[in-house]
This record gives C-alpha cells, structure tokens and sequence, in this order.
C-alpha cells in the first residue's frame, strides 16, 4: 500500500490567545488538517490548532472564525510557477 505525502499549498497561523476554541474554523476546513488542542490557552479556551501540513490555503476556516486576528492563511507559490516567475524577472533585468 502506498502512501503519499500531503502537498502544502498554504499555511494557517493561529494567535492561540485570540482563539474562542468554537471550533468553526476545525468544522469547515474541507482537507482536516485542523484540530482544537487538548491544551487550554490563557483565557481556559481549547484553541484551534494547523496540523502541520495538507492546508490547501483556501482560506475556507479563515471566513468561518469569527474572531478577528486569531487566523491568518497564506497561499503558497507553487514550485512550478516559482521557477516560471523567476525565469520572468531575469527576462526583464536582462532586458
């Protein structure tokens, strides 16, 4: 049987102090790779916590927190569309 690696192709950082622990966001991500902590943050909430890696950066648990400030979720670049984009830049310095 063979396992393959989720590919990140974004990232969620959560301000553990600003999250309600709702659980919202763990509802509506479509990939699950959210979970609320089994830890209490500082106000005795479960905050929400990124399990490291298959977040498609769709932003989908971002509109689902209600909580302004407690999520951010960056889109990677793609290595494919890296290289393009840099082969882009050194056509126009050369030019």
């Amino acid at each position: 049987m063979k396992v393959e690696a989720k590919i990140d192709r974004g990232k969620v950082e959560i301000q553990e102090e600003e999250c309600k622990g709702c659980g919202l966001c763990v509802a509506a991500c479509p990939v699950h790779v959210m979970r609320l902590a089994e830890y209490l943050n500082s106000y005795g909430y479960h905050p929400a916590q990124y399990l490291g890696a298959g977040c498609t950066g769709c932003g989908i648990c971002f509109y689902a927190c209600p909580e302004p400030g407690a999520m951010t979720v960056y889109t990677l670049e793609s290595p494919a569309r890296a290289v393009v984009a840099h082969e882009r830049s050194e056509a126009l310095v050369a030019a």
